[in-house]
């Protein structure tokens, strides 16, 4: 770093960018190598692509305040580069080796163009040491973002397929229940049941519980709330698979489900439903 406080790192990078580049390739193959997964000139333009957005970034900043809009496009490829090695399943670490693998490389570079500055060289490495430390801290973090992202939307794609509504009958929909019964899958099982009551025009869904394990106040009112979001769409609910346990938990617990049809078993739930659809199921023999 000059005295003026400015630093020698973009014209240090301008002059030794071939070498610069080549090492840290070098470094970089030692780490992604493993892995099989980057192709030699993919890693090669990741490398030179920030080592310009790196040298412009720093051609008018003492490299002391990395939050500048000068900074945004870094940060964008970097950004871009910890997304696809979250995704090709590298880890946090070896993400974070990207930007912290520069460091021997350009480290060489200032002792040959500070060699004789020993108090320029210190300023110098000091300065560039913490700026890739935060580059590399800024991988992690878009990294486990990303990571993040991913669990949420595998998380939502499960809590989907774990409520399917199905058709049972003309006008009459099942939603079998397994697991526990939370606000948020509460949420996903009344959007799925409400839009397929507006899709098929059913007048009655069966709630089936008989795989919910335990039934608390809690899941009681998230089944009480479902069957109110059905009932302003038009359509009935019966609530199915309550078992001897369950039924006396919910007395004891005082939960008022008075209004609400309830059935041991899905065929007795079903039973009902087509009664209430004008229909009923007689043996082929016993149709005249």
């Amino acid at each position: 770093m000059s005295k003026n406080g400015k630093s020698r790192l973009p014209a240090i990078i301008e002059r030794h960018e071939p070498e610069l580049l080549a090492s840290w390739v070098q470094e970089q193959k030692a780490i992604v190598g493993q892995k099989g997964v980057i192709k030699d000139a993919e890693l090669r333009g990741q490398c030179a692509d920030f080592l310009g957005r790196l040298r412009q970034a720093a051609q008018d900043d003492s490299l002391a305040d990395m939050a500048g809009p000068e900074w945004d496009r870094v940060r964008e490829m970097l950004a871009g580069v910890s997304r696809s090695r979250a995704q090709q399943g590298f880890s946090p670490s070896e993400t974070a080796t990207f930007v912290f693998s520069l460091k021997k490389p350009l480290f060489s570079a200032l002792r040959r163009e500070c060699g004789g500055d020993a108090d320029g060289l210190a300023r110098e490495t000091w300065a560039c040491t913490e700026a890739l430390d935060k580059l590399g801290l800024y991988t992690t973090e878009v990294y486990q973002q990303s990571r993040e992202d991913v669990i949420r939307r595998q998380q939502q794609d499960m809590l989907e397929l774990s409520t399917p509504v199905v058709t049972l009958w003309d006008n009459v929909l099942a939603l079998p229940l397994i697991g526990t019964l939370d606000s948020a899958r509460t949420q996903v099982v009344m959007e799925g049941l409400l839009q397929k009551i507006v899709e098929t025009g059913a007048e009655i869904a069966i709630l089936d519980i008989t795989g919910v394990p335990t039934v608390d106040t809690l899941v009681a009112q998230h089944l009480i709330k479902t069957v109110t979001a059905a009932r302003l769409m038009g359509a009935d609910c019966v609530i199915s698979g309550i078992r001897p346990q369950i039924a006396q938990t919910i007395v004891h617990l005082g939960v008022d489900l008075t209004g609400i049809t309830t059935k041991a078993t899905l065929a007795d739930a079903l039973a009902v439903a087509l009664k209430r659809v004008g229909l009923k199921v007689v043996r082929a023999g016993e149709v005249k």
